[in-house]
This record gives structure tokens, sequence and C-alpha cells, in this order.
């Protein structure tokens, strides 16, 4: 199946209508069953959880680091003068 033929169909229906994968057919899908995978939310919501929890109780934390900015143009000879 193409996607974007999937999706320009979806488009075109109202309310729940969508693409089963599961039969491969265009219906409504709360009415076929298919809802949202409460599952996947869940799990999504708990790892971010855990992420936020561990780095709010956590003493060191791998970034990357900073890249060096480079050095202005030299000053024609007047790098030693003090204003």
């Amino acid at each position: 199946l193409d996607g974007s033929v999937v999706v320009g169909k979806v488009r075109e229906g109202k309310g729940a209508f969508g693409f089963n994968a599961a039969t491969e057919t265009y219906e409504d899908l709360v009415a076929a069953g298919v809802i949202d995978p409460t599952k996947v939310v869940r799990t999504a919501l708990q790892n971010a959880a855990s992420v936020s929890g561990l780095l709010l109780t956590t003493d060191a934390l791998v970034a990357e680091a900073p890249k060096p900015k480079k050095k202005a143009a030299p000053g024609a000879g007047m790098e030693d003068m003090d204003f």
C-alpha cells in the first residue's frame, strides 16, 4: 500500500474513519474496535517520567562538549596596548 494514498483517503473521511491495518480496509475504527493503543501511550509516559526522575537525582550528566569559539582577528599590532 502507498502511504500517500492511505493518508488521502483517511483525510477525506470524517470522525473515526481510518485505515485498519489488520484487515487492510477503510472503516469506522471505533465501530471496528480499533481504539487508541493505550499501552503505547502509557509506556511512553512511564519512560518520560523515569528519565526525568533519573535526571533529577543524578550527580553527573553526560552531555556534548561545547565547540570552541573562533578567536577574533588580531588588532593590527595593538594587542598589548591597554586602554
